[in-house]
């Protein structure tokens, strides 16, 4: 009887049982560690968490270091934003020794003269433009033989001279290339330069047809894209970009009733050519002729 009480008392220290609590949830004191053992396992935990930790930083290592090597990868720090560099502005072009020349011989007629991404642009009064350009023409050094364009260009807001005919001439013995430039008031007129350069002729009659420049001394100036009696010219900024009925239309085209004129529309805004009426076929043929329909005059 003995030996079995002995086996009860030691059943509860066994490992792997369960000792029950008393009434008030206090488990007995034979189940309580020594302490001892419990600072043993918390040195345990401790130790195996600092192992992760250390196994954690070696990779964040290797993956910095990994980023490094490797150039644009992500998590690079970028490098600074560097300032914007102001593109190429013209300069002033009084030292050009062609320019010097040009001034020497024709004084106050050169009034400007600036340098853009190597190209020199002058601007001559408009009273020696046929002088200037017979003198670069013979231009023992770099003689300018070849005029590449004639072109003007509209600005509204000068109001002292809105309008600016432009010369590129090229020397096809020096591979160099100049620009003239000169202002008129509006109406203004400006000397022909066919007897320095023919090719001059078609070029400024252009100019007369968009821009409304005349050209004195002019072996033949009439329009050269539009009908002779067209009013307006077209390349000025003050024209209208859309069309719009003027005189001419109202004399060389025929009339339309609002109908017809709604069925026009409609036909263009759905492309329907095939419903053309005679009207409108009439009115292609006279602004268009052989070329191509374009896809607006459907």
């Amino acid at each position: 009887m003995a030996d079995d009480n002995d086996k009860k008392d030691a059943a509860p220290d066994a490992p792997g049982v369960t000792v029950p609590a008393d009434a008030t949830g206090t488990p007995p004191p034979s189940a309580i560690p020594d302490a001892g053992e419990a600072a043993g396992a918390d040195a345990e935990k401790a130790a195996m968490v600092e192992q992760a930790k250390s196994r954690v930083a070696a990779v964040k290592d290797s993956l910095a270091e990994k980023a490094a090597s490797t150039p644009g990868a992500p998590g690079t720090p970028k490098p600074p934003v560097k300032k914007k560099e102001e593109g190429p502005k013209p300069v002033d072009a009084s030292g050009n020794s062609l320019v010097k020349k040009l001034k020497a011989q024709f004084g106050g007629a050169i009034t400007e003269a600036v340098e853009f991404l190597g190209q020199v642009s002058i601007r001559v009064d408009a009273a020696s433009i046929v002088e200037v350009c017979e003198s670069l023409r013979s231009d023992q050094e770099t003689p300018f033989n070849y005029l590449s364009d004639l072109t003007c260009v509209h600005y509204p807001m000068n109001r002292a001279a809105p309008l600016e005919i432009v010369y590129n001439l090229l020397s096809i013995k020096r591979n160099e290339r100049l620009r003239l430039k000169v202002g008129l008031a509006e109406k203004g007129s400006v000397q022909s330069v066919t007897s320095v350069w023919p090719s001059a002729n078609w070029m400024e009659r252009e100019v007369y047809d968009l821009f409304g420049v005349t050209f004195s001394n002019h072996p033949d100036l009439r329009r050269i894209l539009l009908p002779p009696d067209w009013i307006g010219h077209p390349l000025r900024k003050d024209y209208a970009l859309e069309f719009i009925e003027n005189e001419w239309t109202e004399r060389h085209l025929p009339v339309m009733t609002e109908v017809q004129r709604e069925q026009l529309e409609q036909r263009r805004a759905y492309g329907l050519e095939i419903l053309s009426v005679p009207q409108e076929r009439m009115m292609r043929e006279i602004f268009q002729g052989d070329k191509e329909v374009m896809p607006k005059d459907k």
